[in-house]
């Protein structure tokens, strides 16, 4: 129907791949049918490497490879915000970084990257406090950090999406929502992930109160989901290494199809916001874990990929939400027929 709202289908193309090769990545993600993927960890001949470290050379060998596919860049999916907010010795293995160089440097970085992948999309986090501390102690020196961040990405015409997960400052909705209220900038949309939720030990009730919470500020949303979260109690620190239950989305505790359904009533006046930043839509990101999943990325083979892919078509067709996939017509089109 002509009036059903669309998403882009998108994901991690990195989880698709045994070896993390971009061959590996592209082939899997174009027999899936999907014409956009977000870029995070790649292999271009020299060993697997995040996307932060591409050199120039390797980008182009990236980009002439992605176009052989068919494929488009949705997102750059940095590691931006996984960095101690404070020096201290915390117990933990986060970097700290003097945000005057990080802000010079890795930012920088990010916004060159995502012009030479021709995204206006970055996705990015709220910054590691002192484990064991409140988060909320922390909120204004990353609320300054964050706006900072989003002014160098608006300067470059791109915005950074700010990813809810355990651990940092914006671990839980209510926290991402605040943020997003004070920083207030057009450059800044916040990024909401159903199993980063779950993981801490949230129930689907909860999990949707952080949703609506996230609501105002939603850019686009990271779609995996979780079985048998921790029980010790909701919020704290997280043992990221021992997440081992990660499941598709028509699978887990998230409960995906209360959230797409209430998603689907925001879409249309969330594309015409993304439209006018230069983003093609709204995007729905796979970043499914099936096989595993930790601090700085995860795994699911392009088997588990396809799962995931399909269980999510399955959720979208029950709530009535349209999406794009390549069909006969496309392959004609693109070999001129």
């Amino acid at each position: 129907m002509a009036d059903t709202p669309r998403v882009i289908l998108s994901g991690f193309a990195d989880e698709a791949a045994n070896q993390k090769t971009a061959v590996q990545q592209f082939a899997a993600f174009a027999a899936l049918g999907l014409q956009y993927y977000s870029i995070r960890f790649v292999d271009i001949g020299s060993g697997i490497k995040n996307v932060m470290q591409l050199t120039t050379s390797e980008i182009q060998k990236v980009r002439h490879l992605q176009d052989e596919y068919g494929l488009n860049v949705s997102s750059i999916g940095s590691p931006i915000g996984k960095v101690k907010l404070l020096d201290v010795d915390d117990g933990t293995k986060n970097e700290y970084v003097p945000f005057e160089k990080y802000l010079g440097r890795e930012v920088k970085k990010v916004c060159e990257l995502a012009h030479a992948f021709e995204t206006k999309l970055i996705r990015g986090f709220s910054f590691y406090h002192p484990k064991g501390s409140d988060p909320r102690e922390h909120l204004s020196q990353a609320v300054d950090h964050l706006g900072h961040i989003a002014e160098e990405c608006h300067r470059s015409d791109l915005t950074f999406g700010l990813e809810i997960e355990a651990n940092l400052v914006g671990q839980t909705g209510q926290i991402l929502g605040e943020i997003y209220r004070q920083v207030n900038h057009p450059a800044m949309e916040l990024i909401f992930d159903a199993a980063n939720v779950i993981v801490q030990g949230y129930s689907p009730a909860e999990l949707f109160e952080q949703y609506e919470a996230m609501k105002p500020g939603l850019g686009w949303l990271h779609i995996k989901d979780y079985r048998n979260p921790r029980r010790d109690g909701k919020g704290g620190h997280v043992d990221e290494d021992t997440m081992a239950n990660f499941v598709p989305a028509d699978r887990g505790y998230s409960g995906h199809e209360a959230v797409l359904r209430d998603f689907r009533q925001i879409l249309p006046s969330l594309e015409k916001k993304l439209r006018r930043r230069g983003v093609p839509g709204v995007f729905l990101d796979l970043e499914p874990h099936v096989k595993g999943g930790g601090q700085f990325g995860g795994f699911s083979g392009p088997d588990g990929m396809g799962v995931a892919l399909r269980g999510l078509c399955r959720v979208l067709d029950y709530v009535d939400i349209d999406y794009h996939l390549r069909d006969f017509d496309d392959i004609k089109a693109a070999r001129g027929f």
